[in-house]
C-alpha cells in the first residue's frame, strides 16, 4: 500500500505540529500558533522542493512494525545495561572488547540504519563503520555480540523492514 506524496507531507505537517505544540506549551495564543502552522508549511515545502519526502525520507509504513520491534529493543537495551554493570562492578573487570566485522540482510539504507542505531543503542557495543561491505561493531566482551551477530536483532530489523 504505496503513499501518495500529498498524503505524506500532509502526515509529516501533522506530526511536525504536534511535536512543535508539545515542545513549546503554547495552546492558548493565536500568534503564537498560526506563526507554529507557517513555520511547519515553511519547513514542509522546503523538504519537498529538496525532494526529501520520499518513502524513506517519510518512514510511515514502519510505525506498525515499530510497535512491535520498539518493545523488545527497550528490554534489550535493559538486558545489555544489566550485563555492562557485572561486568564494571566485577572485581576482576572481565573485559575483553572484540571488533567483528559481519554483512547484515537489510535491504535499504534505512533497514541497515535503523539496524546500526540498534546495535550502538546497546550498552556494551557500538557500530563503527557502516558501508556497503557491512557493519564494524565494537563490543565490550565477546558475550555482548551474542544478540548482534547471531542475528535476533537482524531477523527483528529485517522484519521491520519487510512491514513496507
Amino acid at each position: 500500500m504505496s503513499q501518495r506524496p500529498v498524503a505524506r507531507v500532509a502526515g509529516l505537517c501533522l506530526l511536525w505540529y504536534a511535536m512543535w505544540l508539545l515542545m513549546s506549551g503554547h495552546y492558548d495564543s493565536r500568534l503564537l500558533l498560526t506563526l507554529g502552522v507557517a513555520t511547519v508549511v515553511g519547513v514542509a515545502l522546503l523538504v519537498t522542493r529538496m525532494q526529501l519526502t520520499d518513502r524513506e525520507g517519510v518512514p510511515f509504513h514502519l510505525v506498525p512494525g515499530l510497535l512491535f520491534y520498539l518493545p523488545w529493543l527497550v528490554v534489550e537495551v535493559f538486558k545489555s545495561n544489566l550485563a555492562v554493570a557485572r561486568v564494571i562492578l566485577s572485581p576482576r573487570l572481565p573485559i575483553r572488547p572484540r571488533v567483528v566485522d559481519f554483512h547484515g540482510h537489510q535491504k535499504t539504507d534505512l533497514g541497515r540504519f535503523i539496524y546500526a542505531n540498534s546495535i550502538t543503542l546497546t550498552p556494551g557495543t557500538i557500530t563503527v563503520r557502516l558501508d556497503a561491505e557491512g557493519f564494524r561493531i565494537h563490543a565490550l566482551t565477546e558475550e555482548a555480540l551474542d544478540g548482534t551477530e547471531e542475528g535476533e536483532m537482524d531477523r527483528r530489523v529485517c522484519r521491520l523492514e519487510g512491514a513496507s
